[in-house]
């Protein structure tokens, strides 16, 4: 019976969240903030794990027909998120960057050499909530890719009480994105996680 629920669940609530995100993001109103610093090219890209609501939305309106695959954890709600992702044209790699690395790592670097954009989540895919694990730094330092950040604040919002404090944001209300752009490249792996880090926490709810 708990396979059931399991399964039904995977099919019918990924178009549900979908809809949802697709409402909210046409009901706010939306400043990007130097959206103009992100090239045409290949990145890593990465936003907070409570951000996911708006931030692959975010990405989508950026780059828009880029190819992109995102790290997504082998959870029950790992397979929401990849089964809502998949309505955007992201590709799902399940596995962490913590548990299994090996394997979700050597997906991300086939996927790279694919033309592939890289989503991740540094805090995913259970926190603690705004650390910043090994993973996105050693993608971005061994391909030798930028960086792509994607944080946005909100006027109004609703914040559940999960690990990651999930932001929705109030349909009508105002969302600032702030998008950067930053290259790594010649950085120490603790230098840059302490630098990606530092520029993640600039824009973002607390």
């Amino acid at each position: 019976m708990k396979d059931i629920a399991r399964q039904a669940g995977v099919f019918f609530i990924p178009p549900l969240l979908y809809l949802t995100m697709r409402i909210i993001w046409y009901t706010t109103r939306k400043t990007f903030h130097n959206a103009n610093a992100i090239e045409a090219g290949q990145y890593v890209c990465v936003t907070w794990h409570g951000e996911l609501f708006m931030s692959p939305q975010a990405y989508r309106h950026i780059h828009k027909y880029s190819p992109a695959s995102a790290i997504i954890s082998s959870h029950f709600d790992g397979e929401l998120i990849a089964g809502t992702l998949k309505f955007l044209h992201i590709r799902p790699l399940r596995g962490s960057t913590r548990k299994g690395a090996r394997q979700v790592l050597l997906q991300a670097f086939k996927s790279i050499k694919h033309a592939e954009e890289i989503l991740i989540t540094p805090d995913g895919p259970r926190g603690p909530r705004h650390s910043m694990s090994d993973g996105a730094v050693g993608i971005a330092l061994k391909s030798k890719l930028p960086i792509f950040v994607m944080n946005f604040t909100a006027k109004s919002y609703w914040q559940l009480s999960s690990w990651d404090k999930f932001v929705i944001p109030k349909p009508f209300t105002k969302v600032d994105f702030y998008i950067q752009s930053l290259n790594i490249e010649g950085m120490e792996h603790e230098e840059a996680k302490a630098y990606l880090l530092g520029k993640m926490l600039e824009n973002t709810i607390v």
